[in-house]
């Protein structure tokens, strides 16, 4: 008797299981469009705050989270410091070493470094947290257009304020006729390209991860979502919040850089200038 209840136990529960995986695998391709569709619009709500209204989006609501996410985990990561290093401690000094690295890779001194890895560690380690957080199914910031905008717009100011507090007002003009004067126009229009391209970069590769998982979710809903996640949603999230991280250190490194190689091409044209008229003098002397 014992037998026969498991028996059909086990053709109860098969029957059940594969209703299940019908219903999950059953996909009605006409609604594809309209599922993703609705993934990609952001949620719009809004509150009143002493009788003012205030719009809120989804993408505001997620980053606070991330952000709310990463300031606890920077804060244990950067606990109690001790003598033989644990792992979490570790991991923290590997990081801020190679921020530092690549600051020097760039023709920044170590006070200089000093003053640009904290801000763009922060970069880096907020830009993780939000993009992320789409693992758990939570739509990413990026996907906003104005979120990678904005976090370009900031870049870029960051870039400019830390190149004329280290060469100063002057040094950062003489870094747009590097290495010729004609070069200036070009600069310029440099400027306005690289936040655009920062926010395109961040835009472009969260947003299509984002759709492709949205895709994957509808269309195979078992397993195979889960594997591409850990490439879609965690290592290239983590991968552009680097990319990011190395592209603000590397347009910094570049304006000092070219106003160092003015500096020093004028120093050399003085010094060509002083020992011309040192010949001369002795020259004429001579004569």
């Amino acid at each position: 008797m014992n037998v026969a209840l498991e028996a059909s136990w086990m053709s109860q529960f098969w029957e059940a299981l594969k209703k299940e995986l019908a219903a999950a695998f059953k996909v009605d391709f006409s609604k594809i469009g309209e599922e993703i569709r609705h993934g990609i619009l952001q949620w719009k709500g809004s509150f009143t705050l002493g009788g003012q209204k205030f719009l809120i989006t989804d993408a505001v609501i997620v980053t606070w989270i991330a952000m709310f996410v990463m300031i606890i985990l920077a804060i244990w990561m950067s606990g109690k410091r001790e003598k033989m290093p644990s792992a979490r401690q570790a991991l923290l000094e590997s990081l801020i070493g190679l921020l530092f690295g690549l600051c020097k890779d760039y023709g920044l001194n170590e006070e200089q470094a000093e003053k640009v890895v904290p801000m763009v560690g922060t970069i880096g380690l907020f830009l993780i947290g939000c993009n992320v957080i789409s693992i758990f199914e939570i739509p990413p910031p990026a996907k906003n257009i104005a979120f990678p905008v904005s976090m370009a717009l900031f870049a870029i100011l960051f870039v400019i304020f830390s190149a004329i507090r280290f060469v100063g007002i002057k040094g950062f003009a003489r870094s747009f006729v590097d290495p010729k004067g004609f070069m200036v126009p070009f600069k310029i229009i440099d400027f306005f390209i690289k936040p655009i391209s920062l926010a395109l970069r961040l835009f472009g590769n969260v947003f299509g991860a984002f759709i492709l998982m949205e895709f994957l979710h509808l269309v195979i809903p078992i397993i195979i979502p889960g594997a591409f996640s850990l490439w879609f949603d965690l290592a290239d999230g983590v991968l552009q919040a680097i990319v990011f991280s190395y592209l603000t250190i590397s347009y910094i490194g570049e304006i000092v850089e070219s106003a160092h190689a003015v500096e020093e091409r004028k120093e050399e044209q003085k010094a060509m200038k002083k020992k011309k008229a040192a010949e001369a003098e002795a020259e004429a002397k001579a004569a």
